[in-house]
């Protein structure tokens, strides 16, 4: 698996997620823009769902079970933080919705960021866990 053209198509998709989210519904570039985030998600899931997929499901049978897995593509944050440094992250309200034995009463949930690509694990409001990195 190439994992750098992977880890870049996620990047591609998070920097037009951010750049969707700037502009208002009205705004003229809002639907090109909408359907190139489309096309790339598109893409992702053609060249790379699959091992996503096994990657995420890894996961889920490692730190939350009994949660269903979904299409790699509900993992991407809505918007991502890139610093100076161009390095990604996201806020802790980010992911998709798992259920942890080991946390109980917490919220948590489950996210890709790229740049190094990775699996976070977003518990409550202030922890994150990367439980899975691209080697």
């Amino acid at each position: 698996m190439d994992v750098k053209a992977l880890d870049q198509a996620v990047q591609q998709i998070a920097l037009r997620r951010n750049d969707l989210k700037k502009l208002d519904y009205n705004n003229p570039k809002y639907d090109d823009l909408e359907e190139e985030l489309h096309d790339l998600e598109d893409s992702l899931h053609v060249k790379f769902g699959d091992y996503l997929e096994e990657i995420l499901q890894n996961v889920h049978d490692k730190y939350c079970p009994d949660t269903d897995v979904l299409f790699p593509i509900a993992y991407l944050a809505k918007s991502y933080i890139v610093n100076a440094q161009e390095e990604f992250s996201v806020s802790n309200n980010e992911g998709v919705f798992v259920e942890v034995d080991s946390i109980p009463g917490k919220d948590t949930r489950l996210v890709v960021v790229p740049k190094p690509l990775r699996v976070i694990l977003n518990v409550g409001k202030d922890q994150q866990q990367v439980v899975w990195t691209a080697k």
